[in-house]
């Protein structure tokens, strides 16, 4: 796996170049020392992976993240100082096409610094590397609810299109939404705060045994797949382990078509991989409405393209032609009649 490394500091670089060195199969492509040299040198030496900074002179990571997927799209993982002090900045690279942050390794720590930052690399190698291990599909099981139901799943870029699909959306919708989007547990909470902030529906990480509710989003936060269960509440399972998508929204997917006995709407947005395209072709045998995210819209159309080729997906729109059409199809709450005098 080739590595390309996006810092301005010295020791940042000679750190990320020992963690490399752990692994026999990590080869390090290229160093940039901004942003901007980056985005060239990654249009004539395309690596498998950058590792990219947010701050840096010229040109920051979340411009240089977003030039690259325009120009010349590859995976790229964030590695910055501290995660946790940059929120906003992540989030806004996630949204530009990166696939996950971490922290800088602490240098002089030894080889277990690097433990996190190699942990990552190892998951997007399995995540960019050809991958067809689909769920199996449930069998029907007597349940449902009241409420129409709304399954999202999402990736690299997820964070702007989740977005761009919830702030249409009235603050008292009709239906339960739950959202699958590839991300860290240590970034899901924020990344619910920062939705929350972009639309007027409430919006919160799940919990154990949470029941779906109208006009709340639920959003996956840990590293185990979000799932339904036969009294429809959410759960989380390590199974499948192997899986290189935590939480998976082909888990997810699975999991609503065989416990939500109303047929919902479910949509697929940007991302990196297959993750979601044969769940989303589950829902729809099981009578959903499907959607995918189309090509123009998407920082990396990849896990919709999937979706697409597989016949999974009914329409291809994009994310605000989403939320009209969840508006459409599922309405908005009537407004009861004032009682006559």
């Amino acid at each position: 796996m080739r590595i390309a490394i996006v810092n301005d500091l010295a020791i940042a670089v000679e750190v990320l170049r020992r963690a490399l060195a752990q692994a026999a199969d990590l080869q390090l492509a290229w160093i940039a020392r901004n942003g901007e040299e980056a985005v060239h040198l990654c249009a004539r030496d395309r690596p498998d992976l950058i590792l990219m900074d947010l701050f840096m002179p010229v040109m920051d990571g979340v411009e240089a993240t977003r030039r690259i997927m325009r120009e010349s799209p590859c995976a790229i993982l964030v590695v910055t100082a501290d995660v946790t002090d940059s929120v906003a900045k992540v989030f806004e690279a996630m949204g530009a096409g990166a696939l996950d942050a971490v922290n800088t390794p602490i240098h002089g720590e030894g080889g277990a610094a690097a433990s996190p930052l190699l942990a990552k690399i190892e998951t997007i190698h399995k995540l960019i590397a050809p991958h067809s291990a689909p769920m199996p599909p449930g069998e029907g099981v007597e349940a449902g609810d009241d409420i129409p139901l709304v399954a999202i799943g999402a990736s690299t870029g997820g964070p702007a299109a989740l977005a761009a699909l919830l702030a249409p959306l009235p603050h008292d919708f009709p239906a339960a939404l739950l959202v699958v989007q590839h991300v860290d547990v240590q970034f899901a909470g924020g990344l619910a705060n920062w939705l929350g902030q972009s639309c007027s529906l409430e919006v919160r990480a799940a919990r154990e045994g949470d029941r779906p509710q109208a006009g709340c989003v639920l959003l996956a936060a840990t590293n185990d797949h979000m799932v339904l269960t036969p009294t429809r509440r959410l759960a989380y399972a390590p199974e499948p382990l192997d899986y290189p998508y935590r939480p998976s929204a082909n888990v997810f997917f699975e999991s609503a078509a065989k416990y939500w006995r109303s047929p919902g709407i479910a949509a697929l947005l940007t991302g990196m991989g297959r993750d979601g395209a044969t769940g989303l072709l589950t829902l729809r045998r099981a009578g959903w409405r499907t959607f995918s995210q189309n090509r123009e819209s998407c920082a990396v159309y990849g896990m919709p393209k999937a979706a697409e080729e597989l016949g999974a997906a009914e329409r291809v729109l994009t994310p605000p032609q989403m939320a009209e059409e969840l508006r459409v199809r599922i309405g908005t709450p009537r407004i009861p009649a004032l009682p006559r005098r």
